[in-house]
């Protein structure tokens, strides 16, 4: 069955896992690299990802000038095994470009890395088409809250591989990745109690998760 064509200006909820769930963030390095790939890869760059992240600072403040993403990042979590990321297309087929960009990327990266060959994700990257507010708003909270489902940390704002702390606080453009503010209102605090307020019931959804059908 052929899949649909994703829709310019639309959201979507993104996924994509490693083979076997296999652990493939594995250091501090490991989770700031692809951060670093995703902001470069949203972008039509001028430059080389090595030039990028000598200059990233310099970079990022001269992208910002202009109006060149191929998708806009809401929010993302990575995780050991596996990638969140609610995104919208900029231009036709700005995400297939972006997420083939950023796996195949990492990719090379780990595998050189760890002088393997081969796969590394599953397939193709999986997406739900979002086009309601308020469940985008609770999207934001799960996938946000995902660090503490697995018991990783017991509080969201301690992850650092994710969008939550620049939902709370976004310092400068050059800080933060994420374009929310234009598609869903944040305001920080009653965010924070919003996520921090579900995580138990979270965790206690994800040990009968295996038993819910869908």
């Amino acid at each position: 069955m052929r899949e649909k064509i994703l829709s310019t200006g639309e959201v979507y909820h993104i996924f994509t896992k490693s083979i076997a769930n296999f652990k493939i963030f594995k250091k501090e390095k490991d989770f700031l690299r692809i951060i670093d790939m995703m902001a470069f890869y949203q972008r039509k760059n001028k430059v080389s990802f090595a030039i990028f992240e000598k200059n990233k600072s310099k970079v990022l403040e001269e992208n910002n000038k202009n109006n060149d993403k191929i998708v806009k990042i809401i929010a993302y979590c990575i995780m050991p095994t596996h990638i969140h990321l609610i995104l919208t297309q900029s231009e036709e087929k700005g995400i297939s470009v972006f997420m083939s960009n950023l796996l195949n990327s990492y990719t090379r990266y780990f595998n050189l890395k760890h002088n393997r060959k081969g796969p590394l994700w599953e397939s193709r990257f999986k997406r739900i088409h979002i086009d309601n507010n308020e469940i985008l708003l609770h999207l934001t909270r799960y996938i946000h809250l995902n660090p503490v489902t697995a018991y990783l940390v017991d509080n969201p704002i301690d992850w650092e591989y994710s969008s939550y702390r620049e939902y709370l606080s976004c310092i400068s453009l050059q800080d933060c990745i994420c374009q929310f503010k234009d598609i869903i209102e944040i305001e920080p605090e009653s965010y924070k109690k919003f996520v921090e307020d579900r995580i138990s019931y979270q965790r206690e959804l994800a040990k009968i998760k295996h038993l819910i059908i869908e």
